[in-house]
């Protein structure tokens, strides 16, 4: 047999433990949490083995997890009965951390994110056992009959030990050593509570022991016999926690309490989530469900979280821990578990995507999840403008790229608007084109930056002048989404920098600040000045019918079908350069008609071609185009120099 080995962590575990055992302290209990998850999971591994393999160590063995106390040595003994780990699995599974999860796990950590949110999702919960423990032994037995069992035993520190192990069963032995200001772990109360709080749901049953409670129990036997009385059975320990699978449950049987908890013990999340679906159906496929929409959003919209999916169950056997295919990608926000009866046991996890029953499956659980959001957008306007603002990004992906659901999913879409234009209100298309006035036939929209930029794009200047509604576009989606989506109700939806766009009798506009400028032309220099300074910056220069209070602006050309998608393209690809567009100037805003007069008067003042540069510079900024400010604020200190200058002089 073979001697102790001795082996150092690598040098994330090393970092990893000392922010576990220095800076986890209010988060204690999850410790426990982690172990019995493990545990969990080495079950359903072990009983999914089991489906197709019978050749296993204690084929018969019950399926369950016991936590004994030991009060006076202040130890916790976890056993689990579930697949056991061989030598090179201990190495692996508790020697190592995937190198991206533990880096990541302490950069969030580092930047005081609360360790026991970000816990278990990189693949370290096992280590949280030593924010109690001052030493941990680990003694396991693989399910392979031939597997040698193996102890390992670590304090924490930089290295762990292998030893040989006499472990005869299949299973996993994890004893604790706790700290001295951890002693309150080595008591069964305890460690019941925590149990009925973070692991109530979970599929095996749960015991907890105590010596304490086996040496009284021994004592009373003993008395007994002394006096003849001896011999009684001991009745059989009741598992901790409850293992009714919620999902299987009658909804009016479930209370908002237990669904809740159910979720925290699912998802890790210390929030109650925002909404929840409770599906129980028969037709056209066998399916019990229980979904949940978060209270927030994760992550980063361009990085999503690796792990999401549903876990898929077949008749309680966990089949799947995150399956991706029972809803389409843009609902990758959404928490739940899904059983079938219809789904065979046997089923490998490499068959279960393609599996047709799952294709039906997913339809039934989009389609009812699509359903409960606009119920909930009519019943509770106020909490479905926190899902929006959360999780409306999402929705706006599945426009783009969803064609199935699209219908469903257009009823669900909200913005801002130059009617609805504070941080907190939206609109639905549908109530946009019950405003709409009489003449009108078209849905009007403009991207922007950030809502403020948007309001106040020169684009707006007609439609605010016309009292028409202007949809305000700011996420970076927006415009891919526009581009798949081209009319509702019937009406199309335009750009509003469209140079083509048509608005009714557009000489009207700007009459009273530049019909002096429109019937006495001698714009045409101007132009020219402007199309000689800005060169092929630009593709052409022109006088705007629509622009009211902005000097001038930045519209597309008429055959400029990709517009929408620039913004998209300069996020994803930084050398990504945008098309020429074309400069419309305001003929009766104060600038142009100084800078006409000064063209006539005074052609070689500097200071024209500095004002034409800053003009057209100021449009590439509120059209977010512009990527690099240094010439501009060089200009802008030279503007500034001859505006002190010219006041001075007065």
């Amino acid at each position: 047999m073979s001697q102790t080995e001795t082996l150092e962590y690598r040098t994330e575990v090393k970092q990893l433990l000392d922010i576990l055992a220095h800076s986890l302290y209010t988060d204690r209990d999850i410790f426990l949490r982690e172990l019995v998850s493990n545990a969990s999971d080495a079950l359903n591994r072990i009983q999914f083995e089991q489906l197709t393999n019978q050749d296993v160590l204690d084929a018969d063995a019950p399926l369950a997890i016991t936590i004994t106390v030991d009060p006076e040595e202040k130890v916790i003994t976890i056993r689990d009965t579930g697949i056991g780990m061989s030598h090179d699995e201990l190495i692996e599974n508790l020697g190592t951390i995937a190198h991206s999860g533990a880096r990541t796990f302490m950069n969030q950590a580092e930047e005081g994110q609360s360790l026991e949110e970000i816990i278990g999702q990189f693949g370290v919960g096992f280590y949280s056992v030593f924010t109690v423990a001052d030493e941990v032994a680990v003694t396991s037995r693989s399910y392979r009959p031939e597997d040698q069992a193996w102890t390992w035993r670590s304090t924490g520190d930089s290295r762990f030990e292998l030893t040989p192990a006499d472990k005869t069963d299949r299973g996993t032995v994890i004893e604790i050593k706790l700290k001295e200001d951890a002693a309150e772990y080595a008591d069964a109360w305890r460690i019941e509570q925590i149990i009925r709080k973070h692991s109530d749901y979970v599929s095996f049953p749960i015991f907890v022991e105590s010596t304490e409670a086996h040496e009284d129990a021994t004592e009373g036997e003993a008395g007994e016999n002394e006096e003849g009385e001896g011999g009684a059975e001991k009745p059989a320990p009741e598992p901790v926690n409850r293992r009714t699978a919620l999902w299987r449950q009658r909804p009016s049987e479930v209370t908002d309490e237990e669904y809740n908890e159910f979720y925290k013990q699912l998802t890790y999340d210390f929030n109650d989530p925002l909404t929840r679906i409770h599906m129980v159906a028969d037709m056209p496929v066998n399916l019990r469900a229980v979904l949940f929409v978060p209270g927030k959003r994760e992550g980063n919209l361009l990085n999503p979280r690796s792990d999401h999916g549903l876990r898929l169950y077949s008749r309680k056997v966990l089949i799947q821990e995150h399956n991706k295919e029972l809803l389409p990608e843009y609902l990758r926000f959404v928490d739940g578990v899904v059983d079938s009866e219809d789904l065979p046991l046997n089923v490998s996890r490499e068959a279960v995507q393609s599996n047709p029953l799952i294709r039906r499956m997913r339809k039934a659980l989009t389609g009812r999840l699509l359903k409960e959001l606009k119920a909930l957008s009519v019943s509770d306007p106020e909490k479905f403008a926190q899902f929006w603002r959360e999780f409306g990004v999402f929705i706006k992906e599945g426009v783009a790229t969803d064609f199935t659901d699209r219908e469903n999913l257009i009823e669900l879409l909200r913005f801002h608007s130059t009617t609805a234009n504070t941080a907190d209100a939206w609109t639905s298309l549908a109530d946009y084109v019950t405003r709409m006035g009489g003449e009108q036939t078209e849905i009007y929209y403009v991207l922007g930056e950030d809502l403020k930029s948007a309001q106040r794009s020169p684009h707006l200047d007609y439609f605010k002048a016309h009292d028409i509604e202007v949809l305000l576009l700011v996420d970076p989606i927006d415009g891919f989404m526009m581009s798949n989506l081209r009319e509702f109700d019937g009406k199309p939806l335009r750009n509003v920098d469209d140079a083509g766009l048509k608005l009714g009798d557009e000489e009207e506009v700007g009459e009273s600040e530049g019909e002096e400028q429109k019937d006495a032309g001698g714009l045409d220099d101007l132009v020219t000045r402007f199309k000689q300074v800005l060169g092929d910056d630009v593709l052409d220069v022109r006088v705007s019918k629509q622009l009211v209070s902005s000097p001038s602006r930045l519209v597309s050309p008429e055959d400029s079908f990709d517009r929408d998608l620039q913004r998209v393209r300069r996020i994803m690809d930084e050398e990504y350069e945008a098309p020429r567009k074309i400069l419309e100037i305001n003929p009766g805003h104060p600038i142009v008609t100084d800078l006409q007069q000064m063209t006539a008067t005074a052609p070689n003042d500097e200071l024209i071609d500095v004002t034409i540069t800053q003009l057209f510079d100021n449009a590439r900024i509120l059209d977010g185009l512009l990527t690099d400010p240094t010439d501009l604020v060089s200009r802008v200190e030279t503007l500034m120099q001859q505006a002190v200058a010219g006041r001075l002089k007065q």
